[in-house]
């Protein structure tokens, strides 16, 4: 048993004052009871139910601000971005996977990410060849999540074609490559990976995209994972539009709700580009759409429609992505300000008379939980203990209630974090990852030989 005692902690009945937490041997939540006095238990400042990140290719979190020089010609884009992603990738050695994820883990962790949906798409060797174990490199992710304690829901990805004309995979994209026979057998060994780590572990599946699996693909996958969690990238950027509409005759979001169904194991991720009927019919669909601020804005892509996506009640999450900035705080708040820039308002997500930091944080917290098929989101008995402890002294916080977590948001960052627990498992003490010594040691070596030259 673990105790924690918080002088306010969000609980599902509101903010209450001086709340004991006790934690089980098996990580979920005994109790949770409020207007106690502190014994032998940890006392932090502000508790909360942490957050699920869910999306993340780790291994870019490498490359990050590697890809931030203009070309000699014509406009820079998410396609040029890809070209830079594409050498580096190649570079990639299982060590390196391993060694790159254990850090961005520990570092989701740190920022107040309690678990992580790792959209997993590369493979194989470079060139294509596969390991000796197929599922070699979902088997590094998995050990990276081990060593950090981080919630993994392990997402790999069936990537068949080079685009929505079926044109055969090349160059950087080698690596991703499976046929359906070959995607079923590395799903299962990727299994007996997962089986290794503490029982909160999900495995689910992916596609990468209408331009990479066709709808016999996507079908194939969903089977493999009747019961789990689904992911696909879809209409993040417009060029992507225009390559469906000429290989379909209609837009990504729309194409796929007329072929498969989509339901509340689904989450689209970077749905940006909709028009009025997809953004309901996805809202009606009960899947999560699943925005990476941060990202999206460093890659240009676009502004998501989120007032009439929440007004037809959609669920929304948010995650990493490429991980160029890992940061609770900061996707929360970049995701406001997109909107604020685009709707040209304040409180834009904001309930009437409600706190804006509020409507945020509630939004993520349910639609990562969704997104992760985790049994998550909530300070209550039976649910797993992922929880984070915030100091607001860090952002100069004042008030109470939902005051702090505007402050966090809106003036606050990965500091105010100081203490979480995953599942029970309590990693970051103090601000700072139990084994961040060891993990960024190791990251910073790999680091120095995969960048030279590139």
């Amino acid at each position: 048993m673990q105790e924690i005692f918080a002088r306010t902690a969000l609980t599902p009945q509101g903010w209450r004052d001086d709340v004991r937490v006790t934690i089980g041997g098996d990580g979920r939540i005994v109790s949770v009871v409020p207007g106690t006095e502190p014994a032998a238990a940890d006392v932090v400042p502000v508790l909360l139910p942490a957050l699920s990140n869910l999306h993340s290719h780790t291994f870019q979190r490498a490359m990050a601000g590697l890809a931030e020089r203009r070309g000699q010609e014509g406009r820079d884009s998410f396609w040029t971005w890809r070209k830079v992603m594409y050498r580096f990738l190649d570079r990639l050695s299982p060590d390196d996977v391993e060694a790159i994820a254990a850090f961005a883990f520990m570092e989701m962790l740190e920022a107040g990410f309690c678990a992580v949906a790792e959209f997993h798409y590369v493979h194989h060797r470079a060139g294509g060849a596969p390991y000796a174990d197929i599922a070699e490199l979902s088997g590094r992710i998995a050990a990276a999540a081990g060593q950090t304690g981080i919630g993994l829901t392990l997402l790999p990805v069936l990537y068949r074609h080079g685009g929505a004309d079926r044109r055969p995979l090349a160059g950087g994209q080698l690596r991703f490559g499976n046929d359906p026979a070959a995607f079923e057998s590395l799903m299962a060994r990727a299994g007996e990976h997962m089986a290794r780590l503490p029982g909160d572990q999900v495995l689910g599946a992916a596609a990468h995209s209408l331009r990479g699996a066709g709808i016999a693909d996507i079908r194939a996958a969903m089977a493999l994972r009747p019961d789990t969690p689904f992911h696909m990238h879809i209409a993040e950027q417009e060029p992507e539009i225009e390559e469906i509409l000429a290989a379909h005759g209609a837009r990504p979001v729309e194409y796929l709700l007329g072929e498969v169904t989509v339901d509340k194991r689904w989450c689209l991720i970077h749905a940006t580009h909709m028009n009025a009927v997809e953004t309901e019919r996805l809202a009606r669909s009960g899947a999560v759409a699943g925005l990476c601020p941060i990202t999206e804005a460093n890659l240009g892509d676009g502004i998501f429609n989120a007032p009439a996506f929440r007004q037809a009640g959609g669920r929304l999450g948010i995650g990493s992505d490429s991980n160029v900035r890992i940061s609770v705080a900061e996707e929360l708040r970049q995701f406001e300000y997109s909107q604020r820039l685009k709707h040209r308002a304040r409180a834009v997500l904001a309930e009437a008379g409600g706190s804006c930091g509020r409507a945020l944080h509630d939004a993520a917290l349910a639609g990562g939980a969704q997104a992760l098929g985790r049994d998550t989101g909530a300070l209550e008995a039976g649910k797993w203990a992922d929880l984070v402890a915030l100091d607001p002294a860090a952002f100069a916080g004042v008030g109470h209630g939902d005051a702090v977590l505007d402050g966090w948001v809106f003036a606050g960052g990965n500091d105010a974090v100081t203490d979480l627990w995953s599942a029970g498992r309590h990693v970051v003490r103090a601000g700072r990852h139990v084994a961040r010594e060891a993990i960024a040691g190791r990251y910073a070596a790999t680091l120095e030989t995969l960048v030279a030259d590139l």
